[in-house]
């Protein structure tokens, strides 16, 4: 009873307190029109929800959110896993199966952009993308694109939304990259031994047989990318922090940020990370669901037999 209490008691508790009680009180303020700075408010009920599906700037907020969603992991995570096989398999074609020459030197600068913060990161590339003094704009010109000499990246609305995916998937894609070479390295050796004895490039053996293996992990790497590119906060904030040309980089927690401390409506405010939080668990939701429907979450059993019918090939090619 006591092993009980303190393994899975005072976890719960944890949990029921600074989470589910938070999330509980959020729903209430939601549903009241409190100004954030006075203890009196009226209750509402679900005004603010209604008049939040009627705001034009939200619904584009919402738009831009999952757009950020749909590419940020698509592109980071494809990226890091080219990077991590590059890393760990991409050695000669012949001989044991390793990385490149200098693995552990592109492992370090990969990883670099991660560990500079967020908001460093924003501010940098602001300053890069500057249409009179950026670096960005500099080398363009150098190159004999002079149409590119006072080009605002961040203030046309073609270009602002994919410069701050660009910066976004720049900031992340290391630590994706580590993560996935710490997961290919757990796959066994005799599975790639044997896929080379088949005859199976690089693109193919990536396919069949590394992507199988770190499905988990790819499927935790995409929910947290997710939940990442659908707050956005910190990146967007630096660099374009009054929403973009046409609010076409505005975000939800920004528009959350200016109702609740610009217009103090917290009440309103708290009602959009409502909906941000629901969108999350979607988003969480629709992962697992597609991982389950391509074949993820089998049983061991049958995991393991694919191992186990390689080890044998790779026998049976090493007895030939």
């Amino acid at each position: 009873m006591t092993f009980f209490l303190a393994f899975l008691g005072v976890p719960l508790a944890i949990f029921v307190i600074f989470v589910l009680i938070p999330f509980g009180q959020a729903i209430f303020w939601a549903m009241t029109d409190w100004r954030g700075f006075s203890p009196d408010y009226n209750f509402v009920g679900f005004d603010n929800f209604t008049k939040m599906f009627e705001d034009d700037v939200f619904l584009k907020a919402l738009r831009n959110v999952a757009l950020l969603a749909a590419f940020v992991p698509l592109v980071t995570l494809t990226l890091a896993l080219g990077v991590a096989v590059a890393i760990t398999l991409g050695g000669p074609s012949k001989g044991p199966v390793r990385g490149i020459r200098g693995a552990s030197f592109y492992r370090i600068i990969s990883f670099f952009p991660y560990v500079v913060p967020a908001i460093i990161v924003g501010l940098i590339w602001a300053q890069m993308y500057d249409p009179n003094a950026g670096l960005l704009n500099g080398v363009l010109t150098g190159l004999g694109l002079d149409r590119f000499d006072t080009f605002a990246w961040l203030g046309e609305k073609a270009t602002a939304m994919p410069a701050v995916m660009f910066v976004i998937i720049w900031g992340l894609v290391g630590f994706y990259a580590v993560l996935f070479i710490a997961a290919i390295k757990g796959v066994p050796a005799e599975l790639y031994e044997a896929a080379r004895i088949d005859g199976a490039g690089r693109f193919r053996t990536t396919i069949s047989i590394t992507l199988p293996a770190i499905r988990d992990s790819v499927q935790t790497a995409y929910i947290y990318l997710g939940i990442a590119a659908l707050d956005a906060f910190v990146y967007v904030q630096a660099m374009v922090p009054n929403g973009g040309p046409d609010n076409s980089t505005l975000t939800i927690s920004q528009r959350l940020f200016n109702v609740a401390f610009a217009k103090q409506q917290f009440g309103y405010a708290t009602a959009m990370g409502v909906v941000l939080a629901v969108v999350t668990l979607v988003f969480a939701a629709l992962v697992f669901l597609v991982n389950r429907l391509t074949g993820g979450g089998e049983g061991e059993s049958k995991r393991k037999a694919p191992g186990s019918r390689a080890r044998r090939a790779a026998a049976e090619g090493g007895a030939r």
